[in-house]
């Protein structure tokens, strides 16, 4: 009687822990914490009529409280932000950026954490009655952000769409890439000579090498470099190739609104492992279908992301199905092709609303967040909100959407409206930790569209896995379980047939 006790003892709980292994693999809940609110002082001033957008966000990897975020200011005067917190995003300052001598106009910076908690501010000087850029900069800050040394001088004029990006395992080296024009008119690049190039600087930017073209000679019409730098140093650096686009390069729309360009244009990933020379080119897609007009000096641009096993990430909206949408590639390591695209939004297709501009970031134990515009909740497809969402597959699937913001703000508010051509900026900025993700974003419900006033702001959300285990203790569990139920049906079947013999005996 006992043995079979213990036999049934083994069967029913190996059984349960099996199933309770299988629900270690349930998908962790994924939800907003409290309210949107905003991240630059002035969204707290009726009188200050700043048009904050295009922002980066980054995190010290030494002080992980400590973020920094970064905004093109657009009106009433073109100029730079930087905020900084040390309680995650609780509260912002904002920090003073020094200007160089002589210089007036501070405009599109982009901001990166080093290695070693060094803050590094990049960012281009304005001249002449068109505001091209005459000079690029670079300032640094070891207290966190507090303060910004004077700027230095990395390179000259007609640096366009400045982009900053650090080594993870070199903190003394940095990268720079940018759109380098050779000659430009109102609203528009002269020619088919001005690639897409990067400088490096392997002592904390106190020198820089010589730029070195990204881009390949036979892409004529290239904008929106967005670089990443992954654990082995390997530089990428994501572009759009507008191919035959003279509307917008060219600025033939004359700054007017209007159909979008009816061609194509192709995203194309380089990659130098050696610092910046032997450049490989890989090509993400050929058939992006544009989803509106801009200026070629303030594109759209795609956003990168790479993970810790090297796996590669591209997103960026799309109008191939008839309505802009977010897409997103993906490269294994070790590959040479894409996978992709891969819809994100998970509104019902070709509803007639947008989800565009859309930001990647990776966190550490590989999970994949999406940050976008998001507008599927008006029908007339002006009203934005921000959404997110999330994959823990390597982007074979994602979560349903999640709203960040609170109150939909209009999409049309902002420098370029009069003309039909509104800007909400470049880029949206999101952070990614293992267990939370804040997003930043440009929001109008502070603006009219006669003050034209732009702000940031912020939401988080949280990631819940209260049945996450070791991948050990998960597999000796499912497979001790499996012995287990083994062991008593072994026992039980000894047991049984022990009984029948008996019983046999007894007969005889």
């Amino acid at each position: 009687m006992l043995l079979a006790l213990l036999a049934l003892w083994l069967i029913l709980g190996g059984v349960a822990a099996v199933i309770l292994s299988g629900s270690f693999d349930e998908e962790p809940t994924v939800r907003l914490v409290g309210r949107d609110a905003p991240v630059n002082v002035s969204a707290r001033s009726p009188d200050d009529l700043s048009a904050h957008n295009s922002p980066t966000l980054v995190r010290n990897p030494v002080r992980p409280a400590n973020l920094a975020v970064s905004s093109r200011i657009d009106t009433p005067e073109f100029s730079c932000g930087l905020h900084v917190s040390a309680d995650a995003g609780a509260t912002w300052r904002q920090t003073p950026i020094p200007a160089p001598a002589g210089a007036q106009k501070c405009f599109a910076p982009d901001v990166a954490f080093s290695a070693d908690g060094t803050l590094y501010l990049s960012f281009v000087t304005l001249a002449g009655p068109g505001n091209v850029p005459n000079a690029l900069w670079l300032s640094k800050s070891t207290d966190g952000g507090q303060t910004l040394s004077t700027p230095l001088k990395v390179h000259g004029e007609l640096t366009f769409q400045v982009r900053l990006a650090t080594d993870p395992g070199n903190a003394k080296r940095i990268f720079l890439t940018w759109l380098q024009a050779d000659e430009v008119g109102v609203l528009r690049i002269s020619g088919t000579n001005s690639p897409i190039v990067a400088a490096r600087s392997d002592d904390a930017g106190a020198t820089w090498t010589d730029p070195a073209p990204v881009s390949g000679s036979a892409r004529e019409r290239v904008v929106t470099p967005a670089p990443v730098v992954g654990r082995d140093g390997s530089l990428y650096v994501l572009y759009q190739d507008l191919g035959e686009d003279r509307l917008d390069y060219e600025g033939v729309h004359r700054g007017q609104g209007g159909p979008a360009y009816d061609g194509r244009f192709s995203l194309v990933m380089a990659r130098s492992r050696d610092g910046l020379g032997g450049w490989q080119e890989s090509v993400v897609d050929t058939q992006i279908a544009p989803i509106g007009r801009f200026l070629v000096f303030l594109p759209p641009a795609p956003s990168v992301a790479i993970d810790d096993d090297g796996r590669l990430y591209a997103a960026f909206q799309d109008d191939r199905l008839g309505d802009p949408d977010v897409n997103l590639w993906t490269l294994e390591p070790g590959a040479s092709k894409w996978n992709g695209p891969r819809r994100v939004n998970d509104t019902r297709r070709r509803d007639g609303t947008a989800q565009y501009l859309p930001r990647l970031a990776v966190a550490p134990d590989g999970r994949l967040d999406v940050l976008y515009y998001d507008r599927r909740a008006d029908a007339e497809n002006v009203m934005n909100h921000v959404s997110l969402q999330s994959s823990f597959d390597h982007g074979e699937s994602f979560t349903s959407a999640l709203r960040l913001s609170s109150q939909a703000f209009d999409s049309t508010i902002g420098f370029g409206r009069k003309e039909g051509l509104p800007d909400l900026g470049s880029r949206l900025a999101l952070i990614s930790s293992d267990r939370a993700a804040l997003g930043v974003w440009t929001d109008t419900r502070a603006g009219t569209p006669a003050t034209q006033k732009q702000d940031l702001a912020q939401g988080v959300i949280s990631v819940s896995d209260p049945y996450r285990l070791p991948d050990a203790a998960e597999t000796a569990l499912r497979y001790g379980g499996f012995a287990a139920v083994l062991a008593g049906l072994i026992l039980l079947g000894l047991v049984l047939r022990s009984r029948r013999r008996g019983a046999r005996a007894a007969t005889a």
